[in-house]
């Protein structure tokens, strides 16, 4: 997939077909029947159809670590032997799990990786500044600004800058419907409104 014209950074989507996110998402489309499911790098597509709705952080990560990056399933698999993503005995799925996150990219890809638990959107802000990407927790309705925002938390987006004029956020949705919501923009205070006020970050290219 082609890097962003605002910031450089691959956008990529938890879901293998981007065109598919939107039907996925509103329950029109079996994610089972994702003709690209093994671009993902999942072995088979019943685990592609049961883990991709939950790989939000695993793709921020992949766009982060740009275009080397290890596939969507590859990056769940380290996740995984760190305790980033877990299982609990009735087979839900947890996570991404950030103390776990943030020692699995230090070890493995040898990012200096921080959890931020409490985190406001000036926080952000002085992560950008410092040359820093940030992984943020918001209401998945982010991709929808144009309506009140009934949450916040529970997905994770990818914070890559500011935007041009200073007051707002550049940021990549893994699961935007659209290319407008894939690579959005949203003045600081209206990101708030999705915003949780946690996260981590790792180092921006140089």
């Amino acid at each position: 997939m082609p890097s962003c014209t605002t910031c450089s950074y691959p956008s990529h989507t938890q879901f293998a077909s981007p065109e598919l996110v939107g039907p996925i998402v509103s329950g029109e489309f079996d994610r089972a029947q994702d003709p690209a499911w093994r671009e993902s790098g999942a072995t088979t597509v019943a685990d592609y159809a049961r883990w991709c709705g939950h790989l939000c952080g695993a793709t921020c990560l992949r766009m982060a670590l740009g275009a080397e990056a290890p596939s969507l399933f590859e990056l769940r698999d380290g996740a995984l032997k760190f305790g980033a993503y877990t299982v609990d005995a009735e087979g839900e799925i947890h996570g991404m799990v950030y103390a776990p996150a943030v020692e699995y990219v230090r070890d493995v890809h040898g990012l200096d990786a921080r959890v931020h638990r409490e985190l406001g959107v000036a926080g952000i802000g002085e992560q950008l500044d410092a040359g820093r990407l940030v992984i943020a927790s918001v209401h998945y309705a982010i991709r929808r600004p144009h309506e009140p925002a009934p949450g916040r938390g529970g997905h994770l987006v990818l914070v890559t800058g500011r935007t041009a004029d200073g007051t707002g956020f550049h940021f990549h949705n893994p699961s935007g419907t659209d290319a407008a919501t894939r690579t959005a923009e949203l003045p600081a205070a209206r990101f708030a409104d999705y915003f949780a006020g946690r996260g981590m970050s790792l180092p921006g290219r140089d």
